[in-house]
Order: C-alpha cells, then sequence, then structure tokens
C-alpha cells in the first residue's frame, strides 16, 4: 500500500543475503529509491509476469512459500531455516496473495498477532520471513 516498504523490504533482502523481485509497475523505481539507503547497488529482479516467473522457479526447484493466512500454514516460530532456493511470495496488504500465485505455493506462513490488525504491513512481515528462513532468528 506504501511505497516505501518496497524500498525497507529491500535493505532487509540485503542483510540476509537475498534478492527482492519486483513486477513491473510504473511506481517500483520510486518506491524502491525512497526506502533504500544502501550505497552499493542491490540485487533486484524485475518481473514482467509474476506467475509465470513464479512457476519457472518452482519448476527449477525453488520452494515457493507464502505469507498467508491459509489452514495449512506453519505458524512463524515453527517455519525451518531454509536449505535451499526459496521464494517467499508476499501479497497486498489489504488483499493477500492473488489466486494465481496462490495456486504455486509450496506452502504457506503465518504471523501470529494478538492486537486488532488484521496483517502486518508488507515491509515488516517480509522482514520477519526472511531473517527466519535465514536462520537469523
Amino acid at each position: 500500500m506504501h511505497g516505501a516498504n518496497l524500498g525497507t523490504l529491500l535493505r532487509t533482502c540485503d542483510a540476509v543475503g537475498a534478492c527482492l523481485a519486483a513486477p513491473p509497475f510504473p511506481w517500483v523505481d520510486e518506491a524502491l529509491a525512497r526506502g533504500n539507503t544502501l550505497w552499493q547497488p542491490t540485487c533486484v529482479h524485475r518481473v514482467s509476469d509474476p506467475a509465470r516467473w513464479l512457476g519457472a522457479e518452482r519448476a527449477g526447484g525453488a520452494r515457493i512459500v507464502g505469507v498467508e493466512l491459509a489452514d495449512e500454514a506453519v505458524r512463524l516460530a515453527d517455519l525451518p531455516a531454509a536449505r535451499g532456493r526459496t521464494v517467499i511470495v508476499l501479497g497486498h496488504e489489504r488483499t493477500g496473495i492473488p489466486p494465481e500465485a496462490l495456486d504455486l505455493l509450496d506452502g504457506a506462513v503465518e504471523i501470529p498477532m494478538v492486537g486488532t490488525g488484521m496483517s502486518l504491513n508488507v515491509a515488516v512481515a517480509g522482514s520477519l520471513v526472511l531473517y527466519k528462513l535465514a536462520g537469523l532468528l
């Protein structure tokens, strides 16, 4: 919902040695620049068709994990560190992961919340999952 979240998430990707795949929306460049204060180039993949890209990643052996409320979702505390190439799918803060991407998930992780909010913003949720998968939490 807020462009700066994408740049903030890019900083976390850099911190854990991950890349960020971003769709080709016109606002992406500005969003990455606003939240990213790193001085060095960072790893960003431009993905013109996210569902096709996810399918190709999965076919290539990557595990696809969505951050989503789902019956079969693993709680963040129980998520093991990644043992191979893993792609995290983050959806819109209000509408979640689009149905075409949900169909490509190998699993889901949920972040428990006790407050009144329905979800965390994408930068916070993504950062928590990235650190957990990297084995740093």
